[in-house]
């Protein structure tokens, strides 16, 4: 299955946190989507993987997503050398997105700095027709590089190349978010708590996509960086 969008994340829920509006967006607006997930997350303290895995299919079918896998790399300990970029390389080359969506470039969370790095390098490395790589059936894959590799905002605020509007989808967005129950506020559940699970948390991801929204004359926002200058040929086209 070729995609159009490949999203890819740290852990699972960075993506419904990070940018679940405008991958809602895009599904909405025809295009193929697909996450790709580095970890279960099994360092967490609410959950436990297979608990994480479920969530993560129940918050892929609210987004309409098109496919949804786990690599299954070592949360907290992935590196990004060229074990870690071949794993990466090979769903690139299977998926061949034209967009690839990663992590944010720096966060509070140093998994998601180091996935940021890991995916740049890998998206790079992905088009050099010397490396190999094989499919699941043992055939070599063709080299394949996307288009362009944009980072989703997380924690800390890191001012944006542009920000999408996803008011629209903001319900549809906060109801991915909270198909990981194990890891958000729930009165009834009485395990620890996190720094994401108080109730405050969610208030405060739903008061910066209105800072984003603000910024651009809109309800509700997702920011996001480049990694190059973003090219038009239609100054229409930024309006």
């Amino acid at each position: 299955m070729k995609l159009d969008i490949l999203a890819f994340a740290s852990h699972p829920d960075d993506i419904e946190l990070g940018c679940a509006g405008t991958l809602i967006s895009h599904v909405d607006a025809g295009y193929k989507v697909g996450i790709v997930d580095l970890t279960v997350g099994e360092l967490g303290t609410r959950g436990t993987p297979e608990v994480r895995l479920q969530e993560a299919a129940d918050a892929a079918k609210v987004m309409g997503i098109s496919v949804r896998d786990n690599l299954g790399m070592a949360d907290g300990f992935f590196q990004n050398d060229r074990e870690h970029q071949l794993k990466v390389i090979e769903v690139l080359r299977k998926y061949r997105p034209e967009i690839v969506i990663a992590n944010a470039i720096h966060d509070r969370h140093p998994d998601h700095g180091r996935g940021s790095a890991l995916l740049t390098e890998s998206c790079f490395k992905s088009g050099l027709k010397m490396i190999k790589t094989q499919n699941e059936a043992g055939e070599e894959q063709e080299a394949w590089r996307p288009k362009v590799v944009y980072h989703y905002i997380q924690d800390r605020l890191i001012t944006p190349d542009f920000v999408v509007d996803v008011t629209p989808y903001w319900e549809k967005k906060m109801d991915a978010i909270r198909a990981f129950k194990s890891q958000f506020f729930n009165p009834d559940d009485t395990s620890p708590n996190t720094y994401i699970s108080s109730p405050e948390f969610l208030d405060f991801v739903e008061s910066r996509a209105k800072e984003l929204g603000h910024a651009i004359g809109v309800t509700y926002g997702e920011g996001f960086t480049k990694e190059r200058f973003i090219g038009v040929k239609n100054m229409f086209d930024l309006i």
